[in-house]
């Protein structure tokens, strides 16, 4: 009896290679990292004493674009921490970085802690932030608001947000720029993964 030799397996062309390679695995993590969840990092002092700088935290993304297809009401809560970019027309959102001596513009991501929802009445007077009259209880606030504020509605689809470090100077949220947009929210922060 004579045994025949068996041939190698055929290698698929080198396009079907790569695209089950490298093509699929990365048009697989852009759909999770746009569409379901992201890991996200802070950096500056705006939240502390809850989160701190180096500490890297889990996005969830799903419930944003839910409420972006109109599956949903808005996925925020009082006391959600979201990372967002300040509205357009603020003085505030913008940055402006050098790259080979051209200076670019472009619009940050913050990370901050939900307050107000649409239709609350907010205010800080006396070191506290009142919503619809009554004095917001704040255990994770660094210590009293430094300055006083006038009330304000939240507008339909915004969000009021404020950082946890309330000592002058340490957070520019919604009383410099005002409400959030829900348009403007890239998702709810939902656990720390690890800190520095």
């Amino acid at each position: 009896m004579t045994v025949l030799p068996v041939p190698p397996p055929a290698q698929p062309p080198l396009w079907q290679r790569l695209r089950q390679e490298v093509v699929l695995p990365l048009l697989l993590l852009w759909v999770v990292t746009t569409f379901v969840g992201t890991v996200a990092r802070v950096d500056g002092n705006s939240m502390n004493p809850t989160l701190h700088t180096g500490q890297a935290l889990w996005l969830v993304k799903y419930s944003r674009w839910l409420h972006a297809w109109g599956l949903t009401g808005l996925p925020y809560q009082r006391g959600d921490i979201v990372i967002f970019k300040a509205p357009a027309e603020s003085e505030y959102a913008w940055q402006t970085f050098s790259v080979a001596g051209q200076d670019l513009r472009h619009r940050p991501y913050n990370i901050k802690r939900v307050i107000g929802l649409p239709g609350d009445s907010i205010a800080l007077h006396d070191g506290a932030v009142w919503l619809n009259g009554k004095r917001l209880n704040e255990s994770y606030a660094s210590g009293d608001a430094a300055q006083d504020e006038d009330p304000v509605t939240v507008p339909p689809e915004h969000v009021y947000v404020l950082g946890d470090n309330r000592q002058l100077g340490e957070s520019v949220d919604s009383r410099f720029y005002g409400a959030v947009s829900a348009k403007d929210i890239a998702g709810k922060v939902v656990y720390s993964l690890w800190a520095r």
